[in-house]
């Protein structure tokens, strides 16, 4: 008897896990593409450190927000990422940042309480061949 309950317990785990399902997820190739596309803009000092054929491709902003008095103060990493991934966005793979400022009171918008604003310029660094 035991080894007859067992026997169906075990057979319908299995045809359990048989059955085909349809998931839905909001995984994508593009959202992955997205997320890591700050990391392939690579940072310098200044321009005159990029060497080799390379084009400017136009000025590019980040920035962080405060919301509210109990949210973090705006950080510039978060506003250097955000910037690297709005040059990302016009194909660059290179950026020089210019600096980066906190804006406080009536100088933010209307929604922050503060906002650090990092600027940098955006540039296409042609791949050189590895024979």
């Amino acid at each position: 008897m035991k080894n007859t309950l067992l026997a169906l317990l075990a057979l319908s785990l299995l045809a359990s896990c048989s059955s085909k399902f349809d998931t839905s997820t909001n995984l994508d190739a593009e959202n992955f593409t997205n997320y890591f596309a700050p990391s392939k803009v690579k940072i310098y000092a200044s321009a005159a450190d990029i060497t080799g054929p390379h084009k400017y491709l136009g000025v590019v902003e980040g920035e962080d927000c405060q919301l509210k008095a109990h949210h973090a103060k705006p950080n510039e990493i978060i506003a250097r990422t955000d910037a690297r991934k709005k040059a990302s966005e016009l194909k660059a793979n290179a950026i020089v940042f210019s600096g980066c400022t906190m804006l406080t009171g009536g100088s933010t918008a209307k929604q922050c309480i503060a906002t650090t604003v990092c600027y940098g310029q955006a540039y296409y660094l042609k791949p050189t061949s590895t024979n």
